[in-house]
This record gives C-alpha cells, structure tokens and sequence, in this order.
C-alpha cells in the first residue's frame, strides 16, 4: 500500500479543515445525525428485529410437537382444539451486543471532487445510521473505548456527545482501535479507510477476535484513492506527517499503485476471513444507504451463526 495519503494540487488544505477539531465535529454531528437516521429508516423497512426461537420468556407461536421433545412444553388447551399436538415457542432474548468504532484521524478528512462527502463523514453517517438501526432491532451497542454497550432509542445522540467529548480531550485520533480483546459473541463493527501498515490491521483484528468475538470491517474510499487519475507533476502529501512525494509525471505511478492497493485489501480480508469476520468496501460515491443494508445482512449472518453454535 502506498503509504503517504493521496492529495491532489488544489486539495492540500484538507489537514487544515480536519484540525479545526471539537467544535468543526459539533457544528457538523447535529446534520449528520439527522442524515444517519434518514438513512437507517430506508434501510428499516423489512427489518423483524430479532425475534427467533430460542430460551426466553416472552411467547412467539404455536408450532407443532416433534418426536423427542420434552412433553412438558406442550401447550394442552392449544393442543385440544386442533388433531394435532403443539408446543409453546419461545422469542429468543439474549440481545447481542455490538460494538462501534469509527476513524477519524487525518486521512479520514479527504475528499475530491467526486465524492459525495468526506471520508469521515460519510464513516460518521454510516456508524450512527448502522448504531440506530441495530438497538431498533434489539442490539445493544456501544463505541469502544468511549461508551458502554446500551440499548437506548437515543443512541444517536449518545454516541454524538461521546464523540465530542473525545474530541476535546485528545488532539489527534488514533488510525485503529484498541489492539483489545472483545468478549465471546460480541460484534464489532469498525469504520475507516484503513490505510495503515497492514502488520498493524491485521495484529489488531487478531486481538479484537482472540477470545471469539464477531466482527465487519467497513473500509470507506474516495473514488479518486481507488481510480488515482493523476498526471502530470503531481505532489502527494501525508497528512500524518510532514512527508511528501514529487512526481514528475503521476501517470507512471499508477499501475503500481493500482496493484498495491489491490495487494493491501486482499492482506485485510484474509486477515478477516481467518476469523470469521468480512471485509466490506463503500465509496463515498455511492449512497450510503447501500453500504448500511449490506452491513446488516452481514451482521444479522454472524449472529445467526453464533446463536446456531449456542444451541448446538
């Protein structure tokens, strides 16, 4: 992977317009929360929650009575009415917990001209919109390193404070999450471009997933990181840094790149897939609606998974 950042001629004020910090963040949340859940509501509808059989207290439904089952789940008043035999089914209720995590160090600021928002916008839109759409469904989720897991209709909002609150106390936000194991059957749900070392990507999924934990990596990208369409002499600049690159002619590096970057997403998803996690990749030219109902196929999968392992 190429490691400076990708910055084009006229958008070398991006590091700027990201060091604004706490206060650019508050200005900015209140719009993005409300986009976040427009989008969650597109994507709700057709969404049942998490209602399935399992140990639980709450009734479900009627089913019938299979051979070799205790005969003290028969329901005999239902049983009566009908020729056959039935039993009480249960909702399954050991809501998951699912925990967030969403990259807002420097390189998250980029945006070209083909985007539809910032990197971190758009990581910031998709979190709170997929953190909305998962406690609708029963979840509890919570933002690692910065708020317990919690199951409340606000959790917009709560995740908002949280964020602006971190802002203020740390001036620069760190490129992954902590390198910490999560507990057994927990979710994790990371956002960012991740264009890190993949030694470091890769070492901190191992950690997060070392004691069984579930988990989706959102890799967000600008078209123009994916597509590089520069030419001509070119000067690239790390935003995370001082370090900048000039080419005389960019065309030159393309290929190279091109197959760098395709080298550094293939490490991500096997790294991902060894534990049972996925890797998914949004543009930020694409609704973020598309990315939000991939996301919760992929985590209603792995929970699916996991509660079919419990009961075995």
């Amino acid at each position: 992977m190429v490691e400076t950042r990708l910055l084009g001629p006229d958008e070398s004020g991006v590091k700027a317009r990201h060091e604004t910090g706490a206060l650019d963040l508050a200005r900015r949340l209140p719009a993005l929360a409300v986009a976040a859940k427009e989008v969650a509501a597109t994507v709700m509808y057709g969404v049942h929650g998490r209602k399935r059989p399992g140990v639980g207290e709450t009734f479900w439904q009627f089913r019938p009575f299979a051979a070799g089952e205790s005969t003290s789940r028969i329901d005999w008043r239902r049983s009566a009415r009908d020729d056959r035999v039935y039993v009480r089914e249960r909702e399954w209720e050991a809501a998951h917990t699912v925990w967030l995590w969403i990259d807002r160090s420097p390189s998250m600021a980029y945006v070209s001209s083909l985007a539809m928002q910032s990197k971190v916008d758009r990581a910031l839109t998709l979190g709170l919109a997929a953190a909305d759409l998962l406690v609708r469904g029963g979840e509890r989720v919570g933002v690692i390193g910065l708020m317990r897991a919690v199951a409340s209709r606000g959790i917009v909002e709560r995740i908002c404070e949280s964020l602006i609150a971190e802002e203020r106390r740390s001036a620069h936000a760190s490129e992954l999450p902590p390198a910490e194991p999560l507990a057994p059957r927990s979710q994790a749900v990371l956002i960012g471009d991740f264009l890190s070392p993949p030694a470091d990507i890769v070492q901190t999924i191992d950690a997060m997933a070392s004691r069984g934990a579930g988990g989706q990596v959102v890799m967000i990208a600008d078209p123009v990181e994916e597509s590089f369409p520069f030419s001509g002499h070119t000067e690239f600049r790390d935003v995370d840094s001082a370090a900048r690159l000039r080419a005389g002619d960019a065309r030159t590096f393309r290929s190279d790149y091109i197959s760098r970057l395709a080298a550094h997403r293939d490490t991500l998803r096997e790294a991902c897939a060894r534990r049972g996690w996925t890797l998914l990749i949004h543009r930020t030219d694409q609704p973020a609606s598309r990315a939000l109902l991939d996301l919760r196929i992929r985590i209603e999968a792995a929970q699916g998974g996991a509660t079919i392992a419990e009961a075995q």
